[in-house]
């Protein structure tokens, strides 16, 4: 009798390994070299964040249609205390792509904000007086579809002639320089 407990025990063990290694292999993170999956975001209601990225209009927008070769997305959360730390040196970030002539207007920078409404992602705009566009994932959707990676994240593409999204850097944490991370970004992009 304990011989066959065992052995049930044990299936379901495995079953739910089996079970759990599906789950992860389904929502892996973005990988260097792969396809950024779609993201839809809310054209900015901001004129100058919508210049930045060469929209207009209202309603939605894809990360393809922004006007660049190459965009830098980064997850953050509000709550995040090492997305706070690093609010800053982001900031510094996009002022190095401003003043770069092989950056200004090929590489352009957004914040995702995982699980914050547009009201906490505003909040973060404001308090850390970020410069670029910042957008809300209030229902965890798109971080869901990044493999619900950890904050912060970065994650570089290339935008294709065809429009798809080539992923060139896919990293977990931030970085020590703004100017080391900007020539990492362009070397690793191709733009430099």
């Amino acid at each position: 009798m304990k011989r066959i407990f065992m052995n049930q025990l044990a299936a379901v063990a495995i079953f739910v390994l089996i079970l759990n290694a599906q789950a992860i292999g389904a929502n892996s993170t973005p990988k260097k070299g792969g396809t950024l999956p779609l993201i839809n975001l809310d054209v900015p209601k901001d004129h100058a964040h919508r210049s930045y990225l060469g929209l207009s209009g209202e309603g939605l927008f894809n990360i393809s249609q922004i006007k660049a070769e190459v965009v830098i997305i980064q997850i953050f959360s509000m709550y995040c205390p090492l997305c706070q730390r690093e609010a800053s040196r982001v900031n510094e970030l996009y002022e190095k792509i401003e003043k770069d002539p092989k950056a200004r207007g090929k590489l352009k920078l957004i914040g995702i904000g995982a699980g914050n409404s547009q009201f906490e992602v505003d909040i973060f705009l404001k308090t850390y007086e970020v410069p670029f566009p910042l957008f809300s994932d209030g229902d965890f959707s798109i971080h869901k579809s990044l493999g619900e990676v950890r904050t912060p994240y970065f994650i570089g593409v290339k935008i294709n002639d065809d429009r798809s999204l080539e992923i060139f850097y896919s990293r977990v944490g931030g970085f020590e320089k703004a100017e080391e991370f900007l020539q990492l970004m362009l070397e690793l992009s191709g733009l430099k």
